[in-house]
């Protein structure tokens, strides 16, 4: 029985569910899919989790396994690249995304700011907003997001796709900030 014929033997028996077959088949094409993503992907983190899904979709999808299109490993190959490539469009859109919303708070803050609501407060309302636009960028943005957007921490974090612990260090950096330039004006 040639290589050939023993991948299509392989992905018969896992869409029969057997698992023996899919571990066989996971051990002998296992580094060249992770090759494949990351040459794709250059991060090994990533690249892991794009083969976990990957095989993840090997297993569910071997009963629509069609020996016309190709041999099983090139099969997989194709299952991974998408995978990758979805994952490389996300990463892209969520760029694209983070970059509108910080164009769109860093131009608009000074406006926000400038009409936040004194709120009976006359000067201390002032030399609040004096104070926020004063704060680096990454710090007035979750400020911003936190107090004006009404979003949590977490919600931010992940608007961001920056790590929680970051978000929860730039709002309170920036608090400290605030606190200082009020308490020099004072």
């Amino acid at each position: 029985m040639g290589p050939e014929s023993s991948e299509i033997e392989l992905i018969g028996r896992i869409a029969a569910g057997d698992t023996a077959a899919f571990t066989e088949f996971y051990d002998r094409y296992a580094t060249l899919l992770f090759s494949i993503v990351m040459k794709l992907l250059n991060d090994v983190q990533e690249a892991e989790d794009v083969l976990q899904d990957s095989a993840r979709l090997i297993w569910e999808k071997a009963p629509l396994y069609n020996s016309a299109l190709g041999r099983p490993s090139s099969w997989a190959v194709v299952i991974v690249r998408n995978k990758a490539i979805d994952l490389l469009r996300s990463r892209r859109r969520n760029k694209e995304a983070i970059a509108r919303l910080t164009e769109a708070v860093s131009t608009d803050s000074v406006t926000q700011i400038a009409r936040m609501p004194n709120e009976g407060r006359g000067e201390t309302g002032t030399a609040l907003r004096n104070a926020l636009i004063c704060l680096p960028a990454e710090q007035r943005l979750a400020i911003e997001l936190a107090f004006f957007g009404g979003l949590s921490q977490s919600e931010i974090a992940e608007r961001l796709g920056q790590p929680l612990g970051t978000i929860k260090a730039r709002i309170r950096r920036g608090m400290l900030a605030m606190r200082e330039i009020l308490e020099d004006q004072s």
